[in-house]
């Protein structure tokens, strides 16, 4: 009944910081995640990638990106050398820790360090009574989240273990994967709230509320953005940002070090780039906003048509996403179904989830509109969420220039097909007196 009573309160209240949980809850809540996951999605996964036993070795402040994932929610850190293993059972999954202590309430201790000194000796005499075919490692080449394992900690595991368990040793790179990537129904539930939680944060940056035009500065914005996260007992897993496109500008958008204290003023089309961490989950959002001029009750005609491209860039992504097609041919069919209808695409989605630029599929990059070698060759599962991240370039007359719709939302890929976790941006938020949007 507390977990359902958790779930209610983030459901239905989540723009205001009395009915953000409380750290307390939030560990319960984070405990519940972590066994469904350890329990219900690891054995599937193991199965799945055929790995009979996988070790992850991590030291206190040098933790396994997949070790990070497992943390009990009062462990901040690791602790001294941490040693998990979890072996496949029939239906199951033996999850145990080779440590001075249970590793929170989900993995158990089973090393007795007065009995055996050695924490080495202690895991290769787990392994060899398991005598696993394979034993799986976090060592990958495409992914640095997947690739956790230290060099002193490999060569521990080698010199501990009999030279025939030695060679049964692989890469679990698409284990580790498989495991950030995929969403278990309890995340899902909770996620759309995530998303709306970010979505408000951003619909409230942009008003009057923080914005008075000819005086504020995007960079004002930004720091109003890290603010609101903080005093909601939340984090951001980046430095966000805020730029402007307007007329009698040559530059799309600015990387020069000088945009970001651009003072907003009325007409102009205000972006920003926006992501919250929460519950051990990330969002990732882009959005768009249009100062009204004080004759003005909407955006202008020109601007909403623009807009209307970058969804069509968006729908050219999705509706090619299938289950086992790889990032980089779906990739290249949107850009060709892009392209075919006179758009202008520029496509860099990314995985999203249990990390903010996540492992999994990946669909492009801003700079590699070919395909992405490696995670853009990584097939497409169901339950898995992406950040839908891509701009449009379209040349406006009035302004006689090109702008770019710079979109981004996560969405939910599963056995239905794609759907956008929490909606997408089809209006412009827009900044004037009544902020129709905070209603």
């Amino acid at each position: 009944m507390k977990q359902l009573f958790f779930l209610f309160v983030i459901v239905a209240y989540p723009l205001f910081s009395q009915n953000i949980l409380s750290h307390r809850e939030r560990a319960e809540l984070i405990e519940k995640i972590q066994k469904e996951r350890i329990q219900n999605l690891l054995p599937k996964l193991m199965e799945e990638q055929d790995i009979d036993l996988w070790v992850l070795v991590t030291r206190e402040y040098n933790e396994d990106p997949v070790i990070k994932t497992l943390l009990p929610p009062t462990w901040l850190n690791a602790r001294r050398r941490t040693i998990l293993v979890f072996t496949k059972m029939k239906n199951k999954i033996d999850a145990v820790a080779i440590t001075r202590y249970n590793f929170g309430k989900n993995i158990r201790s089973i090393w007795d360090k007065e009995k055996e000194p050695s924490q080495w000796k202690a895991l290769s005499d787990y392994i060899v009574k398991q005598n696993p075919r394979k034993i799986g490692i976090n060592i990958s080449e495409n992914y640095g989240i997947a690739d956790g394992l230290a060099k002193t900690d490999f060569d521990g595991i080698n010199s501990a273990l009999p030279i025939k368990f030695q060679k049964r040793i692989v890469s679990a790179e698409s284990l580790s994967v498989r495991w950030i990537e995929t969403r278990t129904p309890l995340e899902m539930t909770i996620y759309k709230t995530l998303v709306e939680i970010t979505h408000n944060i951003i619909k409230e940056a942009f008003s009057s509320k923080v914005i008075t035009p000819g005086v504020t500065t995007t960079d004002d914005v930004v720091w109003w953005m890290r603010e609101k996260v903080s005093k909601l007992g939340l984090k951001t897993w980046f430095h966000p940002t805020v730029d402007v496109q307007r007329t009698g500008e040559s530059d799309l958008y600015g990387f020069d070090g000088e945009t970001k204290f651009d003072i907003i003023n009325p007409g102009d089309l205000v972006h920003c780039d926006f992501g919250i961490t929460y519950l051990t989950l990330n969002t990732d959002c882009q959005e768009l906003a249009y100062v009204l001029k004080p004759e003005e009750t909407e955006a202008p005609e020109f601007l909403k048509k623009a807009l209307k491209k970058g969804n069509e860039v968006q729908d050219a992504l999705t509706s090619n996403f299938k289950k086992g097609r790889t990032g980089n041919t779906t990739l290249k069919m949107a850009i060709q179904t892009s392209k075919s209808k006179g758009l202008r695409p520029q496509i860099y989605t990314h995985p999203l989830g249990l990390y903010g630029h996540s492992a999994g599929t990946t669909f492009g990059m801003w700079d590699a509109q070919n395909g992405v070698p490696g995670s853009g060759d990584h097939p497409l599962y169901e339950n898995t969420v992406y950040a839908i991240e891509l701009n449009a370039k379209v040349f406006i007359k009035e302004w006689d220039k090109d702008i770019r719709v710079m979109l981004e939302e996560a969405g939910y890929f599963g056995p239905n097909g794609f759907r956008y976790v929490n909606g997408r941006q089809t209006k412009f938020l827009l900044i004037g007196n009544k902020n129709k949007h905070l209603n």
